[in-house]
Formats: structure tokens, sequence, C-alpha cells
């Protein structure tokens, strides 16, 4: 069980950096305030994002604001070892080794300018993981307070099991949302209610502002219905269809639009009707329920 009180929705840094956003250290602060003066707090980082740049950036930008520490908490993950300039990667991998996760996270705290992360995750399984040595690396950086609570990343229930043997796991942060809902139907979010353990949602708005094709146009057609019928954005609806599942997943909302951000709380207040939140499900999949 976690032991870290995180918001309801998390802002996702992927884009802030030079993957995307490209944001200044001064932007940076500015957006870090205005999520905190819209009740979200929880900023989930990796170590590879902006290709291994963006936890340094953002930061200098949370030393800069002077914000209390108490006051937000922060999510990073490693693993994913990338060919980049920083790195003598030759070729794309993983490495779980006691050893490297212990760095990286050493390396993420200095970067983010913290003594500790909130949350730490690994990032994806690697079929070469080896359980008995995660939980050392785990339980040593619990012991030294530099991690608070320990959880994985797009890990199947299998593999959440062989880490669950040998340590506690708080959190799966995978992909859900109303166009790729496969978690609530093959038994994954069923596994983590058993265990205790809080689902994330990346890409919580799914494919439907990406992609057209048959399923995002029946999808968008309800939801002209529904921004209609509750007055909020499709988006927020969207946000509020994954808060209504019984096992509590928690979005990674990746926008940096300052309008956005300020209206993704709406989402947690929206009490979704029962059958509004069936007639999502159903348009995604293009039949009734079974």
């Amino acid at each position: 069980m976690s032991k870290t009180l995180l918001s309801p929705i998390i802002v996702g840094t992927m884009n802030w950096g030079v993957w995307d956003k490209n944001l200044t250290p001064k932007e940076m602060e500015n957006l870090i305030q205005i999520c905190l003066e819209n009740k979200i707090t929880t900023f989930d980082h990796a170590d590879i994002y902006g290709s291994y740049t963006t936890e340094a950036d953002f930061g200098k930008a949370f030393a800069a604001s002077k914000i209390s520490r108490e006051k937000l908490q922060l999510i990073s993950k490693c693993g994913i070892q990338m060919i980049a300039e920083n790195r003598k990667n030759t070729i794309k991998h993983y490495d779980y080794s006691k050893e490297y996760i212990i760095w990286s996270v050493e390396n993420s705290l200095k970067k983010l300018k913290t003594d500790y992360l909130d949350v730490f995750l690994l990032h994806r399984p690697s079929p070469l993981m080896q359980a008995d040595e995660i939980a050392e690396a785990v339980e040593k950086l619990r012991t030294e307070g530099k991690i608070i609570d320990f959880g994985l990343s797009n890990f199947t229930t299998s593999q959440t099991e062989l880490i669950r043997q040998k340590i506690d796991v708080s959190y799966n942060q995978v992909q859900f949302s109303a166009t790729n809902y496969e978690p609530m139907v093959d038994g994954s979010f069923d596994y983590m209610q058993m265990h205790g353990i809080r689902p994330m949602s990346w890409n919580p708005l799914g494919t439907i502002f990406r992609e057209d094709d048959k399923k995002t146009r029946r999808l968008k057609k309800l939801l002209a219905t529904l921004v209609s019928k509750y007055s909020l954005g499709s988006d927020t609806i969207l946000l509020s269809w994954i808060l209504r599942h019984p096992a509590k997943v928690i979005p990674i909302a990746g926008t940096v639009n300052v309008a956005r951000i300020q209206s993704l709380m709406k989402a947690v207040e929206l009490e979704l009707e029962k059958e509004d939140w069936f007639a999502i499900w159903t348009e995604s999949m293009g039949d009734d329920v079974p």
C-alpha cells in the first residue's frame, strides 16, 4: 500500500523539455506554480525524458521557485538505457542491476534538486531483471530515505507478481484510456485491486484526438452530446471516465496548456452517469457489452 498521498490527477513532464515544448526553466517554474494553484501537486518524471535532460531543467525551475518540497510530490523512473549524447550506449536496452538502480535514483535526486522521490518506478520490464537484486536496491534506497514508495510501469500481472514476491509494490503505471481499455478487461486492474496496487494511466485521452478512424469517429460523435449535457470539455469527460473505475486509477495529463491545466480537476468533481460511462465503452468497442 502507498504511504504517499498523490493528487487525483498527475501532471506528466515528458513533453516539457527538448522532446517537445522545450520550455525554459522560467516557463517551467510558472507551470509548476499554476499546477499547484489548481491542486495538481504530483509531477511524473523519468530519467530518459528529454534524452536525460528534463529532470535537470525541472530541478532548476523547482529550486528557483522556492516552493516547499512538502507541497509537491515527485515521481521518477529508471531502467531504459537509450542512445544519447550523455550515455555510452550503443543499443537501446534495459538495466535493472542493483548498482544501476541506486545510481539512477541518486542521479535523479541531484537533477531534481531534492532529497527524496515520493514514488520510484521501474520504467519497463526486462527479460533479464532479477527480482532479488531489484528488491535489494529498493530496500536500500528506502532505508536511506531516498524513496518513499516503489512501483512499476508497463508491467504485466505476472511480471508484477514476480517483483511483488520480493518487495511491496504500490503502483503500476500503464496505458489506459477509453480507446485503450485492455487493463480493465484482461485482469490487470482486478489483480491490482486484490493486492493494493494503485494504477496510474499514461496517455489517458488515448487516440481520440490523434487518429481518425471508425472508433474515434464514433467516440467523437458521442462526446459531442456529452459535452452538451455536462457543459464540460471532451478531455474532462474522458478523464472522468477513467476516474470512475473502482481501481482508483490516477490519470497522467501531459498538457502544458494553462487553460486545460486549470480545468483538469473538474474531471474529479464530475459524476459521470453510469449509462454514459457504458456508452463511452460501447462506442470504443463498436458493439454492445456482452
